[in-house]
């Protein structure tokens, strides 16, 4: 089975820094096969036919602990549940000079369309839908500091999110459907 872990935090701001080819050998050290990272930011890919999303999670987030002394939280997904989450965000949302759109993969324990009644969404600049795994936020760039997307930092909820622009998701599942074949 071919998994993303998300991780969630490492190497933002000169924190929690951790190196690539370091990270990618822990994994493999874990058990993870055929481990592939694609930018700095915490997206393994990788694939294990032993265990759960959650037996993985756990697994791997005590691997970094071990190896770099970190507590960083890990999300994974299957390529089916990414095939959903990419399937959902509309053809024309990007991340670019005149529009910010993100996909916030959820935790498990948060994920349900209910999490929504816990945003601050102003619906005549924000587009926000959800979709098992993951929030979908869309704003164009000369809304953004109007937009109800930044009240999510420092909330709960902003905890147990990562976040990924559309164009680094599609490309994480460009990666996992080239490593599923």
């Amino acid at each position: 089975m071919i998994y993303i872990a998300l991780l969630r935090g490492i190497n933002v701001g000169g924190n929690n820094k951790i190196d690539m080819k370091l990270l990618k050998h822990t994994f493999e050290q874990a058990g993870m096969c055929d481990v592939v990272t694609y930018i700095n930011t915490g997206n393994i890919i990788s694939s294990n036919k032993d265990r759960s999303k959650t037996e993985l999670a756990r697994m791997l987030e005590e691997a970094i602990h071990n190896d770099f002394g970190l507590h960083i939280k890990a999300v994974i997904r299957t390529v089916d549940d990414v095939r959903g989450i990419i399937n959902a965000i509309p053809d024309t949302w990007k991340n670019d000079k005149e529009m910010t759109s993100d996909v916030m993969f959820l935790w498990d324990e948060i994920d349900d369309p209910s999490v929504l009644e816990h945003l601050v969404i102003k619906p005549d600049i924000d587009t926000v839908k959800y979709v098992p795994g993951a929030i979908l936020w869309c704003v164009d760039k000369i809304n953004v500091t109007k937009s109800g997307r930044s009240k999510i930092i420092g909330s709960k909820i902003y905890k147990q999110v990562t976040v990924r622009n559309v164009n680094t998701a599609r490309k994480i599942y460009e990666l996992m459907q080239a490593q599923n074949k």
